[in-house]
């Protein structure tokens, strides 16, 4: 396997064709995984946000007292949730697509001082447009950074992808010594977005492209985002 970052992406705007831009800096084979930032899939199609458009409701002010954010923001995260699982010490949301996450992934950096970047409202539809414009037989992940339980720090994750499927499942099949395997779905999207997201970078410095040359990977199946019913958490949570 290989992986090329995608070096002299402009500053993206609204409305901007991002897999043109990317074409315009690297030869696309069948087969490529194509990992973007969901960053600059959501400026594409003008996710940002003014503060002042928010005007914070009762239960926004509320949390925001015991999380030491702006009411606003908190009035931005919960218009892009279904469901608020945390109100404290941080906001932790189930988004209107699936994901679960802190403060819905909206985004405060790079955007300028009150302003905010909302993620992609679709991404896997975002994905499956990417994948269309591209003209090749490839996959797109968009990828994001989230925290995860009971470890420090973030790891890429994917919040959106076409042309690949979310698990590789590996139910029925023998480990080295004859013994089925009975409940591994490997998350594949997940281990190519953290692979991407080490390429990438962080902050200012970031490089929101990645290619990967070489994967071997099966074209559909499965979803990331856990069924309410499978999730032996989020019960627990609510209680």
């Amino acid at each position: 396997m290989q992986g090329y970052l995608i070096r002299g992406l402009p500053v993206i705007k609204e409305g901007d064709d991002v897999a043109s831009l990317v074409q315009s800096l690297f030869e696309f084979q069948d087969g490529d995984v194509l990992c973007l930032a969901s960053t600059i899939v959501a400026k594409s199609e003008g996710r940002f946000r003014d503060l002042e458009s928010y005007e914070p409701g009762g239960r926004a002010v509320e949390i925001a007292k015991h999380i030491g954010k702006d009411p606003r923001f908190v009035q931005a995260v919960l218009d892009e949730s279904v469901e608020v699982l945390l109100d404290r010490p941080f906001l932790l949301v189930v988004t209107r697509f699936g994901h679960i996450g802190v403060n819905a992934g909206i985004d405060q950096s790079n955007v300028g001082d009150e302003r905010i970047l909302l993620l992609p409202e679709n991404p896997c539809r975002s994905a499956e447009r990417l994948r269309a414009s591209l003209g090749r037989d490839c996959a797109v992940i968009i990828t994001d950074t989230c925290g995860r339980p009971f470890r420090t720090g973030v790891a890429g994750i994917a919040v959106g992808w076409a042309g690949i499927a979310a698990l590789r499942d590996w139910r029925g099949e023998c480990d080295m010594h004859g013994k089925v395997l009975e409940i591994t779905l490997e998350a594949i999207v997940d281990e190519i977005a953290a692979a991407a997201n080490l390429l990438m970078g962080e902050a200012g410095a970031g490089t929101p492209a990645v290619v990967f040359r070489g994967l071997k990977y099966p074209g559909s199946g499965g979803n990331v985002f856990m069924a309410e019913e499978m999730d032996v958490i989020r019960p627990r949570l609510k209680s």
